[in-house]
């Protein structure tokens, strides 16, 4: 019910943002013909001019573009995942022939292969060029176009990061053919596989069949998930399978959440601010792009430098956050508290007092730094 939610309320938001939606005709020569796009570019994508963005590649754009790039701007907005460009190419009545395979190879035969050269050696050069792209690709495919987004796995090095196959009506011998490969491939592959107890019967069970290959495989590069939706159609699972996907796939770059900090970040025996650091750079790894530090995760970790007694860690978190946000009261509330616990609190006062005019951060008011530094001023009669 929530995923559904998420989906019905995603295709609100791409609907309110139809003046971010481009589209446009890409004159292939691979196919020698024309395709039409859908493009839809992050909110403050014109403003933002030094931000990079990863890319959602949408096959059968004709009807899983809008779902997909309302779920894009939804979870972005609240920073679940980071603001992509969401890519769709229009396939109609072309689809079977552009995820046509060969019926001895089962690999993609003539039309088919220029189909799988045009979005690698054009499309996706052609968006790279025109915008600003991190190096991350997620594919988006439903049936015979999700069993062709798995034929870039067989490329070194693959083109997409992540897969998203919902109900894919897969090749002979695909499933022996992931199986083996994926374990071969040394970057990092993030993997979506759906179906539903209502899907038609060959694609479930050949679903259930690749999910019993891929569960197996033991390799910490492949982050693989699954969801078999109770009561899913083949064309229903979708609208709980994309934001399932996109939730799973993006786990690490959410905000730190009150269930990571009280089982993870106050059971720490190693310094907060490894872990803080961490978290980002794996986001940078990961997804090919830098952020600032969100101000939740400073504070979520501050306060568990706090609690866990770690106060370099604390100066460390203060002196980061008063870098990053420095016309906020962030940093200085932080650092005065270190100064306050490591017997000087002199220091911590004048800190405290000096933030006056600077903007409030959540609990972090002015008022509370006052509060602070006045009570500082009672105790040691400064």
């Amino acid at each position: 019910m929530k995923s559904m939610l998420i989906f019905l309320v995603g295709v609100l938001l791409s609907n309110a943002s139809f003046s971010q939606i481009i589209y446009e005709e890409f004159k292939s020569e691979r196919l020698d013909q024309s395709r039409r796009l859908k493009i839809q570019l992050p909110r403050n994508y014109d403003t933002n001019v030094d931000k990079k963005y990863p890319i959602v590649l949408v096959l059968d754009a004709d009807y899983l573009f809008e779902p997909v790039a309302g779920n894009v701007d939804y979870f972005s907005y609240w920073e679940d995942m980071p603001e992509s460009i969401v890519v769709g190419v229009m396939q109609g009545g072309s689809r079977y022939f552009d995820c046509a395979y060969d019926d001895n190879t089962f690999f993609p035969d003539e039309k088919g292969a220029r189909f799988f050269e045009f979005l690698g050696l054009e499309l996706i050069p052609y968006i790279d060029k025109k915008y600003r792209t991190a190096k991350f690709i997620i594919g988006v495919g439903h049936d015979f176009t999700a069993n062709f987004l798995n034929y870039y796995l067989f490329k070194d090095p693959p083109l997409l990061n992540g897969y998203i196959n919902l109900s894919p009506d897969l090749a002979p011998m695909m499933e022996e053919r992931l199986a083996e490969r994926i374990p071969q491939i040394p970057g990092k592959i993030f993997y979506y596989l759906a179906t539903g107890t209502d899907d038609i019967k060959g694609l479930m069970e050949s679903s259930e069949d690749l999910n019993k290959q891929l569960s197996s495989i033991k390799n910490n590069s492949f982050s693989y998930y699954y969801d078999n939706f109770e009561g899913a159609t083949h064309y229903s699972l979708g609208g709980r399978g994309i934001p399932n996907a996109l939730e799973k796939i993006f786990s690490v770059y959410r905000p730190i959440s009150k269930k990571e900090y009280s089982e993870v970040l106050l059971k720490l025996k190693t310094p907060v601010i490894q872990y803080l650091l961490d978290k980002y750079k794996v986001i940078e790894d990961l997804f090919g792009i830098t952020n600032n530090i969100r101000v939740n995760d400073f504070i979520a970790t501050a306060t568990a430098a706090e609690k866990l007694k770690q106060w370099e860690s604390l100066r460390e978190i203060a002196t980061m956050a008063k870098k990053q946000y420095s016309e906020t009261v962030l940093g200085d509330y932080y650092l005065g508290r270190y100064y306050e616990e490591t017997g000087e609190p002199k220091k911590a006062m004048k800190i405290f007092q000096g933030a006056f005019d600077k903007e409030e951060v959540d609990f972090i008011t002015i008022d509370k730094l006052l509060d602070r530094a006045d009570k500082i001023k009672q105790d040691f009669g400064y």
